[in-house]
């Protein structure tokens, strides 16, 4: 893809602000329940909301994933190394997403991230 300026940004779409503080509630937007912060306090912001509704997926995810964990608890080895791949995964994710955050840029996560344009902020 190309933008006006004649760049490639590969389908990533960058803030257009540099406001550090943008990018930090963005951030935390990524880190479980701390997605409240940025929800109540930067709601107009479209670079922050993006991340928002990111992190909401993911936290979604993750209680998804926490539920799953209990029953796969109960399958020795294999089920205890498919809990603790899902828990990777979902690390992973939020790294990612954070990584995104602070570089201004607004790319979805994988997997989780068209899941995202679900929640109406």
């Amino acid at each position: 893809m190309v933008d006006e300026e004649g760049a490639k940004t590969g389908g990533v779409s960058q803030a257009s602000n540099d406001n550090g503080d943008g990018k930090g509630m963005a951030a935390i937007s990524y880190l479980g329940i701390l997605v409240l912060i940025p929800l109540l306090t930067k709601k107009d912001d479209p670079f922050v909301k993006f991340h928002v509704q990111q992190g909401l997926a993911l936290l979604v995810a993750g209680v998804i994933w926490g539920f799953a964990w209990i029953i796969l608890a109960f399958i020795p080895i294999l089920g205890w190394l498919i809990a603790m791949a899902g828990w990777v995964i979902l690390v992973v994710l939020m790294v990612m997403g954070i990584i995104n955050a602070v570089n201004g840029a607004e790319k979805p996560l994988p997997i989780l991230g068209g899941f995202a344009k679900a929640f109406k902020i």
